[in-house]
């Protein structure tokens, strides 16, 4: 079977970063479509034109590979989410922001999602591994907690929150439409991922978090 012609085509040049993010990048689609089991060290070679013996001197392993993919998705998403500022936002239209942000963040990048369901079935085995998980993830709670006390301050927000059942709250309505859309189609005959349908996700997320947190 012919390989699948990618960007990565360009004759390839000594230069370790590029192709250590070339393979990062095609590694991503490749997990997030098929599985760490699924997923070929021989086609992610192929695709970004190097070799399995290359892939496996910059990451030991398929797992590590696959650990390293997992790294760099977080990663990315709370690049993201920190592009926001949110600290300079006031709290009830910061909450409102970062709602929005992480449904259509997730609605644009499906790879992330399929890649956080496929960790969850192995039950989380790999993402223990990692040295730096915890610490980037850290941050989406820290911000949650000063949105949240400068909204109880300001008199808008109720006490008694805790800023990781928010962050639960929001990443429970942000996945579903992506991580459930076969599942709906083939039984209520919706697209969920259907503009019309995630505006009306959008609206009705933002005002079911702000009844949640106001007074």
């Amino acid at each position: 079977m012919a390989s699948r012609k990618t960007s990565y085509d360009a004759p390839r040049t000594n230069d370790p970063a590029r192709t250590m993010s070339d393979i990062i990048a095609v590694a991503t689609q490749e997990f997030a479509d098929k599985g760490l089991s699924g997923a070929r060290i021989d086609e992610i070679a192929a695709l970004t034109q190097t070799s399995k013996r290359m892939i496996y001197y910059y990451y030991g392993s398929k797992e590590g590979l696959y650990l390293a993919v997992l790294e760099d998705a977080y990663a990315r998403t709370r690049s993201a989410e920190s592009g926001l500022h949110l600290d300079d936002v006031e709290p009830v239209e910061a909450l409102k922001k970062l709602v929005s942000f992480s449904i259509d963040y997730k609605l644009a990048h499906p790879e992330f999602v399929r890649l956080v369901m496929t960790e969850n079935i192995h039950r989380a085995e790999y993402l223990k591994l990692s040295k730096t998980a915890v610490h980037m993830n850290t941050p989406a709670i820290d911000l949650l907690q000063r949105i949240y006390e400068r909204g109880v301050t300001s008199g808008d927000f109720r006490s008694g929150i805790e800023a990781f059942d928010l962050h639960m709250a929001i990443s429970a309505l942000s996945l579903y439409n992506v991580s459930n859309r076969p599942t709906v189609e083939a039984i209520f005959k919706r697209d969920i991922t259907d503009k019309k349908e995630v505006d009306r996700l959008r609206k009705n997320s933002i005002e079911m978090l702000l009844r949640f947190v106001r007074k």
